[in-house]
Order: C-alpha cells, then structure tokens, then sequence
C-alpha cells in the first residue's frame, strides 16, 4: 500500500480534507491506512482520526438498504416485477409531468405502477437530476414546503416515515415508471418499503438482515453515549471555499423521525469492509442475487446523468463499464468492489463533495 499511502498522504497534506481512514481488502487480507485527524488546524475538538472513527456515510446508505431489499427478494416477501401499491398503497395511481419543469397540474396518468425493481434501479419517476429544475421548479419548490429534504441529507426530514410517504404521494411523479433514471427518492422509498415488508422500522429490518448477521456494530442511523466523541467532525466548504464546520444540529446524535434509506447511516471502515466483501463473496445474498445488483440496468438515452458520469445503475448501486460496482457519499466516502481482482476499496471522510474532494476519491480510485 505504499504508493496508495502516498498518494492519500498528499491530500491530507494540502488540505483536501483534514484526514481519513482507506482501506484495502483482497484475497482475505484488508490492510487499513489512517491519516490526519477529524478537524483542521486550529479546530476546537479535533482529534486524531482512528480505525473506529465513526463517519456519516449518507449515500453509502444505499447499498445497505438495497442489499435488506434484495434479502426480502430472495425469501419470497417481495418480487422484483412486483408492483408496490399493495405495501405502499400512497403511490398507487400515480399521475405524472408532462413537462418536468412545468406546473403541478399538467399531468398524465402514469402507464404502470411502480414496481419493486423501479425503486432499486432508480427508475420509479421519483427524485432530481440537474436537468429537471432542481431545485427550483414546481415540483421541487413544492417538495421543500412539503419537509420532504429531496437531495442533501442535512436538514433531514422531520417526519414519520409513514407522514413522509403520504406527503410524498401527493405529489406527481417527474416521469413515467421505468423511463428514466433519478437520483436519491427511490431509495428513502424502498426503505420505507423495506420496513413495511419486515413488518418492523427500517433500523431493526437493517439490523436483523444485514447488520447483525455480518457483525457491523457500528453501523447505525445514530449514535449515542460515548460514541459519539467518536463521530467525526463534519465540514463544508464556506462562500470563498475554506473549509467550514457543518451544521448538522446534531443530527445523527439522536433517533431519527426518517431513518433515511438514502442517507441516514453512520458507519467505519471496517464494517463497510466486512459489508462490501460479503457480498462480494456471496456471503450475503446469492451470488446470482449479487450479480444482479451489480448489473446495468439502464438503457440507452437511460444513461448519461451529469451525477453517474459514465457509470450506469445496477440494483441499489452504481456500476462501472468495467465491471466494478459501489458507490460514493456526499460527505466524502466513496466504495469500490473490483470482481475481477477480488479487491475491495473504501475510503472514508468527512468533507462535503468539492473540487479537493473529488480530486482525491479520484486519485484513490486509480491507485487502487
């Protein structure tokens, strides 16, 4: 990991972020690297980073609840053709946009309901990408005084998830189901789907499928107690681009309303390691179910989101055209899974996405 070490230690040194923990795994073998501390010079309460640092992980969420989904998939509790009204009864006779950025009552009815497969591909007609007016448009004008937190995870939402749904289905969808691809929606959708299927809240469905079974202590939608001086400081970036510290309210200190199946997670390196490499070795879910979910589902003009660049979307997370598969948080975590080499990746951090921050998930990658 030498070369590795010294491209991650370059960052550190500049200033992209003041410090992170990367990990290596392969052949059974993960070799860790931990670097810098969770604050800038001069920050009040920095500390060291650690191997147990705890990060927010936001879109790293994603995977998880998509992997609890497809655990449902597999005992027979949901189908992937299945349509989602039955469980999810608030988004049955959808109507959709004719324009998207267009008024709230110039709709059609939508073609089809939405299906389970819908939501983990992203392809339920529910979500933004930077050509559909977000966030400025009606729908999402509306979205914001609806407290429904489309797009970042800070604030979140304040409501139960069974008030978060039914004013979320108030809405119309942004296009037909199945027709293209949008980002973050569907997937706090599936997790209220996920918790209604289990027939327990989205944390013990996680817990009792995913989390216990690998044995991720750490991984939660909050921490508490002595925990959480081990949550890393978060930052942003403030108007002339210096590094500020983030104004979460404490969020992820306390149960929340919306366990987000999209954001909500806490997590560190070693259990999103221990995630990442059991469902590469099909220790999870079936390797045919694995497959799957890292298999392109999008089609032709489906591609091409200025948010996947040039990966496409398998089931609950991103695919490269070369085969790999994982996916990137907001606050400056990112996964990789290279099946080809039996090599598992992550980095986290704890920096809002920027120019810095990209620069070095890019550079990990390549180094890996």
């Amino acid at each position: 990991m030498t070369d590795l070490y010294a491209t991650l230690a370059e960052h550190v040194e500049r200033g992209a972020v003041p410090g992170l923990v990367a990990a290596v795994a392969r052949g059974g073998v993960t070799e860790v690297e931990v670097l810098g501390s969770t604050g800038y010079p001069g920050a009040q309460g920095a500390r060291p980073m650690t191997r147990d640092t705890l990060f927010r992980i936001t879109s790293m969420t994603k995977p998880v609840v998509a992997a609890a989904a497809l655990s449902l998939v597999e005992d027979g509790t949901l189908g992937l053709d299945d349509a989602v009204d039955d469980l999810l009864p608030e988004l049955a006779d959808r109507r959709v946009l004719r324009d998207p950025q267009g008024p709230l009552d110039d709709t059609v009815a939508a073609e089809r309901p939405i299906t389970v497969e819908d939501l983990l591909s992203f392809r339920a007609g529910l979500g933004f990408d930077l050509d559909v007016g977000f966030p400025t448009s009606p729908l999402f004008a509306a979205a914001a005084e609806l407290g429904l937190a489309i797009g970042p995870p800070v604030p979140p939402s304040p409501h139960s998830p069974d008030e978060w749904l039914r004013r979320l289905g108030t809405l119309p969808l942004l296009a037909q189901p199945g027709a293209r691809w949008l980002y973050d929606t569907c997937a706090d959708v599936l997790g209220v789907l996920v918790a209604r299927a289990g027939g327990a809240t989205l944390p013990d469905v996680l817990a009792e499928r995913v989390l216990t079974p690998l044995g991720m202590p750490d991984t939660a939608f909050h921490v508490e107690g002595a925990d959480v001086d081990r949550l890393a400081a978060g930052w942003t970036d403030g108007p002339d681009g210096t590094p500020v510290p983030l104004q979460d309210g404490g969020a992820w200190t306390r149960p929340p309303a919306f366990p987000s199946g999209s954001a909500g997670l806490v997590s560190t390196v070693d259990d999103y390691v221990r995630f990442a490499t059991a469902l590469a070795a099909g220790e999870l879910l079936a390797p045919a179910t694995v497959a799957r979910m890292a298999t392109d589902r999008l089609t032709g003009p489906q591609h091409g989101s200025v948010l996947l660049g040039d990966r496409g979307w398998g089931l609950g997370l991103a695919v490269d055209p070369g085969g790999r598969y994982g996916w990137d948080g907001g606050f400056g975590t990112t996964w990789l899974t290279d099946p080809g080499s039996g090599t598992v990746a992550v980095l986290l951090t704890q920096r809002t996405f920027s120019g810095p921050v990209f620069e070095l998930i890019s550079a990990f990658r390549a180094a890996v």
